[in-house]
């Protein structure tokens, strides 16, 4: 097993780096072609004559090492990356940007010969598409073989606590992480969960079953109790080839993103910092408005189609509107379909449950496949609601959540969104943790970014259709 875990360890890069040498000398080709012998030619004619192809592939062959030394530098021939591939489309930008930029500099070597400037803009754009689609490819590929079990990492947990039981049922469900776990170790190597993980023994054992099990990786899942523990861990494992990897849960009141600043020569780590500076919010909100209009133009037949339903098989209004507590605990009034017949709050504010029997006779279907969310795109448009960040909340239960849930008030921070990462990650509904939403909402906020609202659009689409917690 571990002889054919090595070969899947060196060949899965390699075969990403042909992967991409091959999408680099497809975007020669492709742009070679378009700029000469298509109708490009009547936008920007060719004034000089066509060169020859093989000139293009002589420059693609003494500049492709480049390229690779490019991605290498930026880590994206590592094992395990675990991405979504809209997480790698920035450095994919980034790199190919890079190895342009190095090719046309090495140009000026070879200055008895004139190359087209079109053909290398062609060729950023083209290495964009290839390079995108062929790591898609490669990560599908990856992620396949680890659901079948082949070249995944044997890693043990040390803790025993809630943390510790979640981290395990996550990697058992997503195998396509590539993390067999075997069992975990705790202080006393004393059993504490009922469900069937495995104690592999107490902290002493660590050593020996390292060996026989080979383990690769341990996961520090310790409680604010236990942080005393960990110097005990790094001596126990002194001199051992095992990597430790900390999940910092013990750390409430500190960010996930840690950063060290330096004024006046003196370091100081930046606890919290503003989520997002002026250019972010300004991009996020173009962003916003545009995807708001574009989505509502597609939509209106389909908005149209709802509303009837929801007339015709329900007294009372179409659209059911509900104050909510938004960014920096300003508050607005929610645009719903109505879902719920009409007073169905009288007894006090309550969450939805999937049984619940407020629901009209069409009520459950659009909360199921979340289209009584769709008229939250006008408070999008309107300035309320961002597409994506953390849920908005009624102002009763946030009174609630505030004093029980860790940093609740921390998703104030950003404008509430239709769909967020706690939603996409199947954290919705009244069955699901709170604080364990708040966390995904707390790392959404503190590692924002465009590609980030991409992807979890594109996953919002998924998780609206097989999600079993929507309600």
């Amino acid at each position: 097993m571990k002889g054919r875990h090595t070969k899947v360890e060196v060949l899965l890069p390699i075969l990403t780096i042909l992967f991409d040498a091959l999408s680099i000398f497809l975007a020669y080709l492709n742009s070679y072609y378009i700029r000469f012998f298509s109708s490009f030619q009547k936008i920007f004619p060719v004034t000089e004559g066509i060169p020859e192809l093989s000139s293009y592939i002589y420059f693609f062959l003494s500049t492709v090492p480049i390229w690779i030394l490019v991605f290498q530098t930026h880590k994206l021939y590592r094992l395990n990356r675990n991405v979504f591939i809209l997480d790698e489309f920035p450095s994919i930008i980034k790199c190919v940007t890079i190895s342009i930029i190095v090719s046309i500099g090495i140009l000026f070597f070879f200055r008895g010969y004139s190359y087209s400037r079109l053909v290398f803009v062609l060729i950023w754009l083209s290495s964009i598409v290839y390079i995108t689609i062929s790591r898609y490819l490669m990560l599908k590929l990856e992620k396949t073989l680890y659901n079948k079990k082949i070249a995944t990492k044997n890693v043990a947990l040390i803790g025993s606590n809630k943390v510790a039981e979640e981290i395990y049922d996550r990697f058992q469900k997503n195998t396509y992480v590539g993390f067999n776990v075997i069992g975990y170790f705790n202080r006393e190597g004393k059993e504490c969960f009922k469900k069937n993980m495995k104690l592999i023994g107490d902290y002493n054992s660590i050593p020996s079953a390292i060996k026989s099990y080979s383990l690769q990786k341990l996961i520090l899942c310790f409680s604010s109790e236990e942080t005393n523990d960990l110097y005990s861990i790094f001596k126990i494992c002194e001199g051992i080839n095992i990597e430790l990897i900390l999940y910092p849960q013990f750390l409430d009141i500190v960010t996930s993103k840690l950063k060290i600043e330096h004024y006046d020569g003196i370091p100081f780590m930046k606890l919290k910092s503003i989520p997002m500076n002026v250019w972010n919010r300004m991009i996020k909100r173009i962003f916003d408005i545009v995807f708001s209009v574009i989505f509502l133009i597609l939509t209106f037949p389909l908005f149209l189609i709802i509303a009837i339903i929801i007339k015709l098989t329900s007294k009372g209004p179409i659209f059911y509107l509900q104050e909510r507590v938004g960014m920096d605990g300003k508050k607005f009034m929610i645009y719903k379909f109505r879902s719920m017949v009409v007073d169905a709050e009288k007894d006090g504010p309550a969450f939805a449950t999937p049984d619940d029997k407020r629901y009209t006779k069409i009520g459950k279907f659009l909360r199921k496949y979340s289209l009584d969310e769709l008229p939250q795109f006008i408070n999008v448009l309107k300035g309320d609601m961002s597409v994506v960040g953390p849920r908005p909340e009624r102002e009763y239960f946030v009174n609630q959540m505030k004093q029980t849930i860790v940093k609740y008030l921390e998703r104030h921070r950003v404008k509430s969104g239709i769909t967020g990462w706690a939603q996409v990650n199947g954290y919705r509904g009244s069955t699901t943790s709170m604080q364990t939403r708040i966390d995904y909402d707390i790392y959404y906020i503190e590692n924002w970014s465009l590609a980030f609202d991409l992807k979890i659009i594109f996953k919002t689409l998924k998780e609206a259709f097989f999600s079993k917690s929507a309600v």
